[in-house]
């Protein structure tokens, strides 16, 4: 550990913000970490409407960051919640081929998966699929057993506690509007008035290119937010699935398909789709905000977006507004459960940041200039990776100063 005296401030109180704020702490006895949100709660936003899922690694480019901080991030997750007495199931996945037209993705998932080193992954033929889950049916599946299910919440508020046990500070209900580099360190404007820090991380989430615009003047790539819908599987029903059942994902895509997820707290959920949203919080179909479409209308890499992909969105939005629609795909893969046997559920919003071409972003992406850290692009396994996106983040400050 190296003794610091700096004041470091971390935006955003998600579970990766609070997971490197935690970091710093941990590493720098006698620094002065300052966690601000701008909500009256942790994890209000992507980490508390999430599936739970804790990702074992198979989709993600070997080499990637994803792949890397994925990998690492799930063994250190498993052990935080085994010492913190939290909720963690491994519960397992089957990845599941259902049509011919999906065995030259299969396989290459399954390569990918392999190089990654997912553990204990194995390949499960026709009627052996049902040895896992009776009720999935499939050509052929992967089972990855090390993929399991916790509380993002949770986790999120233990981290918050570490914080503040190691001397650290979350104030909540706290937004940053503007952040200035000056001669003295960076003053960060907030509604509860100005703030100086030696160091600064951004974090923002659904926000997190304009947060890190104000702090670095970069205009992309721009979060546009895809709206995730879940159904609830009535309880008649909720115990035909023992652990996960995911579909062959399109490649085309960082979303991984409507799938069958345990939770926690015994429940069985649906979901989520991937349909445009025009709001950055917006949970229902009906909210929109206009300073979001502008965002959305503005960027160039919008429209390149649009045009690559119309269609999908098209039957995204099919599935969106009728049950019917949406549990067509789904009942693929668990025939006996169809459209009378779930209820529409929440929903959530991935910030899903897009690149001046029109490129969804894939990996981390993850910069650092000048004290200030900004991190652009985190969906999805971040929940998972979060300690291990904390470690590589305290480690670029301390190799770059």
């Amino acid at each position: 550990m190296t003794p610091r005296t700096e004041t470091v401030g971390v935006v955003g109180g998600g579970i990766v913000g609070l997971a490197i704020a935690r970091e710093l702490t941990r590493r720098w006895p006698g620094a002065k970490v300052v966690v601000l949100e701008k909500e009256d709660r942790l994890g209000a936003h992507q980490t508390g409407h999430n599936s739970g899922v804790v990702h074992a690694g198979i989709y993600y480019k070997p080499g990637s960051l994803k792949a890397e901080l994925c990998t690492r991030g799930r063994l250190l997750l498993k052990e935080f919640c085994a010492e913190r007495g939290l909720a963690y199931e491994e519960c397992g996945k089957l990845v599941v081929a259902v049509d011919p037209s999906e065995l030259a993705r299969f396989e290459a998932l399954e390569r990918t998966a392999g190089e990654n080193g997912v553990p204990g992954l194995t390949r499960v033929e026709g009627a052996g699929i049902t040895d896992i889950e009776p009720a999935a049916a499939g050509l052929v599946a992967l089972h990855s057993p090390a993929t399991a299910i916790t509380d993002y919440v949770a986790v999120a508020a233990a981290y918050g506690q570490d914080i503040e046990a190691a001397g650290g500070e979350v104030l909540l209900s706290t937004e940053v509007t503007d952040i200035v580099r000056g001669v003295g360190g960076i003053e960060v404007t907030t509604n509860r008035g100005p703030m100086r820090f030696d160091r600064l991380v951004v974090c923002a989430g659904l926000h997190a290119d304009r947060v890190s615009r104000l702090a670095d003047g970069a205009d992309g790539p721009r979060i546009v937010p895809f709206r995730g819908e879940y159904m609830s599987v009535k309880p008649p029903k909720a115990d035909l699935v023992r652990g996960m059942i995911y579909p062959v994902p399109d490649p085309r895509y960082p979303f991984l398909g409507v799938h069958f997820t345990r939770r926690v707290t015994g429940g069985l959920e649906v979901g989520p789709n991937a349909v445009l949203g025009l709001a950055r919080e917006g949970y229902r179909r009906t909210d929109a905000r206009w300073a979001d479409v502008r965002s959305m209308a503005t960027w160039p890499g919008t429209w390149r977006m649009a045009r690559q992909h119309w269609r999908t969105g098209i039957v995204e939005l099919r599935g969106s507004l009728s049950v019917k629609t949406y549990m067509k795909t789904a009942s693929r893969y668990v025939p006996e459960i169809g459209p009378a046997d779930v209820v529409r559920l929440g929903a959530g919003v991935r910030a899903q940041a897009v690149d001046r071409d029109g490129s969804l972003v894939e990996d981390f992406r993850i910069g650092h200039q000048d004290g200030i850290t900004t991190v652009r692009n985190a969906p999805s396994p971040a929940a998972t990776s979060s300690l291990a996106i904390a470690a590589y983040v305290a480690d670029r400050i301390e190799r770059e100063g």
